[in-house]
């Protein structure tokens, strides 16, 4: 029987945050700025992840509870979507090529990359930052660890909310959010029980968190329950 996860924190009470009170009747949970969280998901569950802000990337991850060497793949997604950028009714797969978690909808404006490696100390030190950074592959596993749980590896992520342009030669760009919609979501479905990871990406050096490059927070809510596939 599903349940949804009780886990919840409070946002930062300075900032204005396009939440509705209409959507107080699940617990919202924050993602800090430059920071991660994860929480447990049931099969049938589904997680709704929210741009607050409109220009913030929330790196996502998923993986098999009670076997964290099963995870969401985006290599594996993109050969059974044939898809760069999920659409709703696309199917996320794991490494052994199973539904892990399905995109419902999406009122985000749908900009989302599945190409790009999670940020970490190595990527910042080749844009010229001098000593340590926050990072979304440290953040995933700080974020498993107030669960007690280790990841195996740092999967190349679901880049939600992220804009990656390419050209019809093959040529890529980090960019700002086309169009900032504040308070735009997706909904994800969980099609197994599962372990669900975020960061709130802390880049401030190109500008995929907007204009600014300033980080920012984000929140998800967990729901029960939702027809399986």
């Amino acid at each position: 029987m599903c349940a949804p996860d009780g886990a919840n924190d409070d946002a930062d009470s300075g900032r204005e945050a396009h939440v509705t009170a209409s959507e107080s009747s699940a617990e919202m949970t924050v993602i800090r700025a430059r920071k991660g969280k994860a929480a447990f998901l049931a099969a049938g569950q589904t997680v709704r992840v929210i741009n607050t802000h409109g220009e913030q990337v929330v790196d996502t991850w998923a993986f098999r509870q009670g076997e964290m060497s099963e995870f969401m793949s985006m290599e594996h997604t993109r050969a059974h979507t044939l898809h760069l950028v999920p659409r709703v009714g696309d199917i996320l797969r794991s490494n052994r090529r199973r539904a892990m978690l399905t995109l419902i909808e999406d009122t985000s404006g749908g900009v989302h990359d599945t190409l790009i490696a999670a940020c970490d100390r190595h990527r910042y030190a080749f844009l010229g930052v001098e000593g340590y950074h926050d990072n979304c592959a440290d953040n995933l596993f700080a974020g498993l660890a107030e669960l007690g749980l280790v990841p195996p590896e740092t999967p190349s992520p679901l880049n939600l909310f992220m804009n990656i342009p390419w050209t019809p030669d093959g040529t890529l760009a980090f960019a700002a959010p086309p169009r900032p919609m504040p308070g735009g979501y997706v909904v994800l479905r969980a099609e197994m029980d599962l372990v669900i990871a975020f960061s709130a990406c802390p880049q401030d050096v190109l500008p995929i968190n907007g204009a600014a490059a300033t980080p920012v927070e984000a929140h998800f809510d967990v729901r029960c329950c939702a027809a399986l596939t």
